[in-house]
């Protein structure tokens, strides 16, 4: 069943085309200098074909909540999926939603400049222009106050989310907003998972905080819990 996305009433990219491909449980929310909607249409389709054959030859597979072996035979989405996922100590099922933002937006600029594409909180980002990016969390007196600024991304970055109290995803934690930034979509996808189960209350914000900035590839955290908001790395926030 579709699930408005309340917070993409706060994002804003102007100057680009702006659609949505919806296809079960992807939801992808895209911006690019062409319109590319039919193409974005096709390979979101491709990449969860890829998935769903995968997942018919390793039972299992969807539901893991711990890192997998994974065949030699499966695809580059599917390996890096398993990479990111090892990396941050989870289920590779952790790093799909920024998995297919990652690779349906490689495909896209093939034959565009710049494109964004969210998917389920997971952002794909790859501009020439600064970009700045409100932060959705919940009912904490944060969410859609701050922004993260980020810098031109010419060769992409990945800004992932994931919250205890919100969304469909599965968590075991209860913060508002974890976020990670990283240059490696899939890897932000999956260590935004795994931080965000640490979190608990406001407490554990430090430990989260030590655990994701713990593992290589991570640029940036904000951790956002009720009234408390952590910071570490390369992180610029703004109104």
């Amino acid at each position: 069943m579709y699930q408005e996305r309340v917070y993409r009433r706060e994002m804003n990219a102007s100057g680009l085309f702006a659609y949505t491909v919806a296809i079960f449980e992807s939801d992808l929310m895209i911006y690019t200098d062409k319109m590319l909607s039919e193409e974005a249409h096709k390979w979101t389709e491709y990449y969860r074909h890829e998935i769903e054959t995968y997942a018919h030859l390793r039972p299992g597979f969807i539901g893991a909540l711990a890192p997998q072996m994974c065949l030699k035979s499966a695809p580059p989405l599917i390996k890096h999926m398993h990479q990111a996922s090892k990396k941050a100590g989870v289920g590779p099922m952790a790093a799909v939603a920024g998995g297919i933002s990652y690779y349906v937006g490689q495909k896209l600029l093939q034959s565009c400049n710049e494109v964004m594409i969210e998917n389920g909180g997971d952002i794909f980002l790859k501009s020439d222009t600064e970009k700045k990016i409100r932060i959705f969390a919940g009912d904490s007196p944060f969410s859609n106050k701050v922004a993260l600024k980020l810098p031109p991304s010419p060769r992409g970055i990945g800004i992932c989310t994931s919250a205890g109290k919100i969304g469909h995803s599965l968590s075991f934690g209860n913060a508002d907003a974890v976020v990670i930034v990283s240059e490696d979509v899939l890897l932000a996808d999956a260590v935004a998972t795994a931080t965000g189960n640490k979190i608990k209350t406001k407490d554990y914000i430090n430990e989260g905080i030590d655990f994701a900035k713990s593992i290589e590839g991570v640029k940036g955290i904000v951790i956002i819990v009720e009234d408390q908001i952590g910071l570490w790395g390369e992180i610029e926030l703004c109104k």
